[in-house]
């Protein structure tokens, strides 16, 4: 029985995602038996609370797991808020974002050195594989498979990859198992092209609201595209939507100060619709091109929870009807398919446009890119690799692949 005879014969009794303690274990992750113990934000379903106990009893659960886990990943931040976003840098702290430090580091480059445990898990085996097998026949397509699923890029993603290479090997007469090589990555690459029309927000009047769980860098990705958009000429206005956890309006106020935009908050406990309303009509007033919105982490299987984001979502339909919408979902790179439950989940609530996969400076996890966007169709649009402004950039599909695969080429850190 092949790898993915088997693979699918376990799926069929595995129906129901399995649940461990507080972390939640993703279908796939169960089947391949491969889930390291990562720090996710998922819980079980809990008896419903009203709408700032569940919040507060929320925030205390991660509290408890920030302070219980003692090992943070390699590029962390070491001061870190309740909801598990780091705090900006002051300019100057951080050898990357000296422009006069000869030994600064170019995104590519960064993305290259995050990607090594990925690169790790994939490559080796691929390069084992080609090199290995002396025909190009079922086996060496099922333990390709197998490679593919075991590195996070999920089975759809997978069986599509394998699908396109299957055929070009039929219609170019290859032989050789290490002439494929190529053809893999540029048929991943091609997988995850992001099509330019994806960043037509950044050119009109937008809003754009920024969901997603706990901890993933919600906040902290807000402060960095209003950044960018701000670098770019486009006038920028802050909504700071997350009135529950604590200290979240004075974190974002620190990334708005750093960026240089304006931002409009609440008191804290105040309703976050109330503030988007306020923020609506402030943009309007203002004559503002994009409204970033940060919102309260919340996980995907609260219903009061996720009502919130409908009411948000609402009051912009309502009170600005004409702009440009994007409900952006940020996603922690390290936490693998569970990131991909995630996605699934809040897309049930809101029409997710896009994905900015964050957390990528050091996952074994790196794989779960291409899976998101082949099972959800929704593009990663922007990759965090670290702490500093300049570590937020749009998602490059050669650059991405490349770095997976330790594809050498020239001027790959030439600014975007």
């Amino acid at each position: 029985m092949g790898f993915r005879e088997k693979f699918f014969r376990k799926k069929q009794h595995n129906t129901e995602a399995a649940h461990t303690g507080d972390d939640f274990v993703s279908m796939d992750e169960a089947l391949i038996q491969k889930e390291e113990n990562s720090s996710t934000e998922d819980v079980s379903i809990v008896k419903e609370e009203p709408l700032e106990e569940e919040h507060a009893q929320l925030e205390d659960a991660v509290n408890e797991k920030t302070a219980d886990s003692g090992n943070h990943r390699a590029g962390d931040v070491a001061d870190e808020t309740a909801g598990g976003e780091e705090l900006p840098k002051e300019p100057g702290t951080d050898a990357r974002e000296d422009a006069s430090n000869p030994e600064k580091k170019g995104f590519f480059a960064r993305l290259k050195v995050g990607l090594a445990k990925t690169r790790a898990n994939i490559v080796r085996g691929i390069d084992s594989l080609f090199n290995g097998f002396s025909a190009i026949d079922d086996d060496f397509y099922e333990e390709l498979e197998e490679i593919l699923i075991m590195g996070d890029i999920g089975v759809n993603a997978t069986m599509e990859i394998v699908a396109r290479l299957k055929s070009q090997v039929k219609e170019q007469h290859i032989k050789e198992p290490r002439e494929c090589k190529q053809l893999l990555i540029e048929g991943i690459k091609e997988q995850m092209r992001v099509d330019e029309t994806a960043y037509d927000f950044e050119k009109k009047q937008s809003v754009i609201m920024v969901i997603g769980v706990n901890g993933v860098g919600k906040t902290t990705s807000v402060g960095k595209l209003a950044g960018k958009l701000k670098e770019n000429g486009r006038k920028v206005l802050i909504a700071a939507a997350d009135t529950f956890r604590a200290a979240a309006g004075d974190q974002l106020a620190e990334w708005a100060k750093r960026a240089d935009v304006p931002m409009v908050g609440g008191n804290e406990g105040a309703d976050p619709a109330s503030v988007v309303y306020d923020a609506v009509n402030a943009a309007k007033a203002r004559g503002v091109d994009v409204l970033l919105i940060d919102t309260a982490g919340r996980l995907h299987n609260k219903k009061n929870l996720m009502d919130e984001l409908r009411k948000m979502n609402r009051i912009i339909d309502r009170e600005f009807p004409n702009a440009h919408r994007e409900n952006l979902i940020v996603l922690d790179g390290t936490t693998g398919q569970n990131a991909l439950v995630q996605a699934r989940e809040f897309g049930t609530v809101a029409d997710l446009t896009g994905i900015i996969l964050t957390k990528m400076d050091g996952t074994a996890k790196g794989g779960i890119a291409v899976a998101i966007q082949s099972e959800l169709h929704v593009p990663v649009k922007y990759i965090g690799v670290g702490e500093t402004i300049d570590d937020l950039q749009k998602f490059n599909s050669d650059e991405f692949v490349n770095a997976l695969f330790d594809v050498r080429v020239e001027n790959a850190d030439v600014p975007q």
